[in-house]
């Protein structure tokens, strides 16, 4: 058997054996950490359908209920800076409890919002404990995976994350056909409880270690600079707008704050995120990779929907029911994903992940709106088959990358430049849209522009992993 490198667990040759079985323990760990995953992710595409439910009920006004959305967000990248520090201090298996319950109890007070504020400020809370309980959660598997078996056990996790919001829809649409909207964030309630019963009995909850005290400025440039800079690029695919002063003053704040955060870092000898991990040229590839494959994804993820909806006239739970085909690409491809990188590494797999995008997204810059349902199924179906290859061993190979005592922060960092990726992929994707929607225009058109950018921003993943592969092949 060939043994890999800790930073570069590349075995070369597909003749190559995988490394070690995982054993029962890891399963049944990462089993656990699906709850928090799957409520994390079918909870945003959950609210963003009933949104507009919501403030009916509520009596407030769409400016004021989008905000339900936003602040959950923003808290988010907050707390995602601060993820490394508190597992440090506290322990990662006590802390990722900690945040489901939190999680768990701030998805009441959502349900039980009396007003649009009290449901904001239940949002926010609700942010905190989700920034905290996802890279924590990723934390956990990476350290009780290994870097030799991260792919495989990645693999099988990200079917819950790439299920959840393909069924979210259709769920989500269900729900608020049938129940109230209060029933958006009970559904987290009866999940919550699982995770926890089964987390007290399998999670390792070792004790934290002496830390040194929280950098509370270099906190508030981090999670500051990070929401501001998120809130910024949403306000682009709220208004199509680059020139807003909604848009480039928190946009511009942001970026100042994150550089004054990357200069205090530097000089520090106790930073509150460890900037120096992008020093393992293997880790910086993979997270240069995910920055353009998470633009590409979270850009699909609002593209696909207004596909259906806008172009095609068609329903909510229709639209959501033509989406389980991309869904179920992903599920029932990623666990081979997963076998895959841990064969031949996260890069190369990747550049053939993204480049399988592109191929199955291009066709859509061309297709009339009168294209045959089967066709566009199967072009879905193929797409979300190359996506669970696209995105998820370019994670696998910045957790194989590091340490086992540095995943905390590669984690955070990870979850960071998804989050902007995608942001900045949302925002192209709406600037399309919005600028291309003409009384005179073909409809399709706008469509087939933003599918055109879809592919160019895969091309530029598959481009930018090959510079991971290279760096895992030395």
């Amino acid at each position: 058997m060939t043994q890999a490198r800790t930073d570069a667990p590349e075995l070369r040759g597909p003749a190559a054996e995988l490394p070690d079985t995982i054993p029962a323990h890891v399963w049944r760990t990462a089993g656990v950490v699906v709850f928090g995953a799957v409520m994390g992710m079918l909870d945003t595409s959950l609210v963003n359908i009933g949104l507009h439910t919501i403030g009916a009920d509520l009596g407030a006004s769409l400016s004021t209920i989008q905000w339900v959305a936003s602040a959950y967000l923003l808290a988010l990248g907050v707390s995602l800076t601060v993820c490394g520090w508190l597992a440090r201090r506290v322990g990662v298996g006590r802390l990722w409890l900690g945040a489901l319950v939190a999680f768990t109890l701030t998805s009441a007070l959502c349900a039980f919002a009396p007003t649009a504020g009290w449901l904001i400020a239940a949002r926010v809370l609700q942010g905190l404990a989700a920034g905290v309980m996802i890279p924590a959660g990723q934390t956990i598997i990476g350290q009780a995976a290994g870097p030799k078996r991260m792919g495989r056990v990645m693999g099988v996790v990200g079917i819950a994350v790439v299920g959840a919001p393909a069924i979210g829809p259709t769920i989500g649409g269900l729900m608020l056909a049938h129940w109230s909207w209060e029933w958006l964030f009970l559904i987290n309630i009866p999940l919550g409880v699982i995770g926890l019963v089964l987390g007290l009995r399998y999670l390792p909850r070792t004790a934290g270690v002496p830390v040194h005290g929280l950098d509370v400025v270099g906190l508030i440039l981090a999670g500051g600079g990070v929401s501001a800079v998120v809130y910024g690029l949403s306000e682009i695919g709220a208004n199509g707008s680059l020139t807003a002063v909604s848009v480039w003053l928190p946009f511009l704040a942001g970026v100042l704050a994150l550089t004054a955060f990357l200069a205090r870092t530097l000089r520090s000898a106790r930073p509150l995120m460890d900037i120096r991990l992008y020093a393992n040229h293997t880790f910086a590839a993979a997270n240069a990779a995910l920055w353009c494959s998470g633009a590409s994804m979270f850009g699909v993820m609002v593209l696909l929907p207004l596909y259906f909806q806008v172009l095609h006239h068609d329903g909510l739970i229709r639209t959501g029911l033509l989406l389980i085909a991309y869904g179920a690409g992903g599920i029932l491809m990623l666990p081979l994903g997963g076998r895959l990188t841990d064969r031949f590494g996260g890069g190369a797999v990747a550049v053939i992940g993204n480049l399988l995008v592109a191929a199955t997204f291009l066709p859509f810059a061309f297709l009339p709106p009168d294209t045959n349902t089967l066709l566009t199924e199967f072009l879905l179906f193929a797409a979300g088959s190359a996506t669970a290859v696209a995105s998820m061993p370019l994670v696998s190979a910045a957790y194989a990358a590091v340490r086992h005592d540095q995943l905390p922060d590669a984690t955070a960092f990870v979850n960071i430049v998804q989050r902007i990726g995608g942001a900045i992929g949302v925002a192209i994707i709406a600037v399309i849209l919005s600028r291309t929607t003409t009384p005179t225009a073909n409809p399709a058109t706008p469509y087939h522009l933003a599918f055109a950018a879809v592919t160019t921003l895969s091309l530029l993943a598959a481009a930018t992993a090959t510079i991971l592969r290279r760096h895992q092949r030395r």
